[in-house]
């Protein structure tokens, strides 16, 4: 008896380790405006989305993965992910990296003095031969340990490429949650017991629960039929949703 009570209690633990939920959040610039085309990787599973261009994300994840966004011209940026972050969106701001600018020469112009401009006009040797010697070593090609990766740090997998979502796709599940959040207004999940900060939460425990939705995604539009189908559909799932916190 007491072996079978070990073996439920590591398998629920076992299970929690494991689980893995939506993560979700929005990426915006030094100068608060949404970023879209934001690459969000989780580290663990090396899945990648991109944000839309409200800059939202969701991808899937559990607490203790490390999540990292990567945009051309921003400085790159880890997060860990924590218990807080499931239930909640993340913020993310991304600073834009610095920009070399590229050197002005300011040639001078004859003097009239002989002495001067011949200076000015004939550089001496020793620099015409450091010129030549810094020209055939920016020619020669790097040693590979140089660029080769530090100890414990990510590697990118070399492969085929990898497909971000459907491209073709007008929207995605953010767009379709805010799409949804907007129709359907605040009062109907407040009905549902909602709480106002788990609602994007709960339309995407919706979503997982197998709501058909690849005609909306494809269009980037949803009908008032669609619309009835998710009520519908929400009333399947609900009870599930709550079952957790009525144990508590």
């Amino acid at each position: 008896m007491k072996f079978k009570l070990l073996f439920l209690l590591f398998t629920i633990f076992f299970i929690n380790i494991n689980a893995q939920d939506y993560i979700f959040g929005k990426i915006s610039s030094e100068e608060n405006i949404e970023m879209p085309d934001v690459t969000v990787i989780n580290i663990r599973t090396d899945e990648r989305v991109s944000t839309n261009r409200d800059g939202h994300f969701m991808i899937f994840g559990r607490q203790g993965d490390e999540l990292r966004f990567v945009k051309a011209g921003y400085e790159r940026l880890n997060k860990k992910v924590t218990s807080e972050n499931i239930s909640s969106a993340l913020n993310i701001t991304l600073i834009r990296s610095a920009a070399l600018i590229a050197e002005v020469e300011i040639k001078k112009g004859l003097t009239g003095d002989l002495k001067i401009d011949s200076k000015n006009l004939n550089p001496p040797k020793k620099v015409e031969k450091l010129k030549s010697d810094l020209a055939v070593y920016m020619s020669q090609k790097s040693d590979p340990r140089i660029l080769a990766a530090r100890p414990g740090e990510f590697v990118q997998p070399k492969g085929q490429g990898f497909s971000i979502g459907k491209i073709k796709n007008k929207w995605d599940d953010v767009d379709l949650m805010d799409y949804l959040t907007k129709a359907l207004g605040e009062q109907y999940f407040t009905d549902l017991k909602i709480d106002k900060a788990l609602t994007q939460n709960f339309i995407y425990y919706v979503f997982a629960g197998g709501f058909e939705r690849n005609n909306i995604l494809k269009y980037g539009y949803c009908s008032d039929a669609d619309l009835y189908r998710f009520q519908r559909f929400v009333l399947t799932r609900i009870s599930s949703y709550r079952a957790p916190q009525t144990q508590k």
